[in-house]
């Protein structure tokens, strides 16, 4: 399983073709909220990642079957469970201009390394586009108007790992 911080997993079911077969694992990384081992199906439960970077846990299961006195074990077993991180963006500055003045070129950073940063503008009058992704380039701002034009950008961090995209909290600054 790939998850994001704070995604609930899916129960995971064991089961084999002897009857009264004994599941017992061992988890690699307790610090995604799994135990560090235990005894049979492993119940849904929050993935957790409080790092900068995805953190893989190595399940590994190992079937024992007891009869009259004796237990005999079969063949391990390992699956893996990602938690990704969640991405974040760094403040950025809001800016105030003159009318046909070049903007401030603004480039956003976060922690976790590979976000990509999604971002809308309300206000296209200023000469920005709607949408974009990843930096802003310097432009000369434009107000055809008599009065102040503020735009609001809105930043998304995006990060995506093992065919799943995590979101984190989006920033606004202005452009006026």
């Amino acid at each position: 399983q790939v998850l994001c911080n704070g995604s609930p997993t899916a129960p995971v079911i064991l089961s084999g073709t002897v009857p009264f077969t004994v599941f017992d694992w061992t988890n690699s990384a307790p610090s995604i909220g799994l135990a560090a081992s235990g005894t049979g199906d492993i119940a849904s439960f929050i993935a957790t990642n409080t790092t900068n970077a995805p953190v893989v846990a190595t399940i590994t299961v190992t079937p024992t079957y007891t009869n009259g006195g004796v237990t005999c074990t079969g063949t391990p077993r390992t699956f893996t469970i990602t938690v990704n991180p969640t991405p974040t963006v760094n403040t950025v500055a809001s800016q105030v201009l003159c009318n046909g003045s070049p903007t401030t070129a603004v480039t956003f950073t976060g922690a976790v390394t590979g976000t990509v940063y999604n971002w809308t503008n309300n206000n296209t009058s200023i000469g920005l586009s709607a949408s974009g992704t990843g930096n802003i380039p310097s432009f000369n701002a434009v107000n055809s108007g008599n009065a102040p034009a503020m735009a609001t950008i809105t930043v998304m961090p995006v990060y995506t790992n093992g065919g799943v995209t995590c979101t984190g909290t989006p920033r606004t600054f202005t452009i006026t």
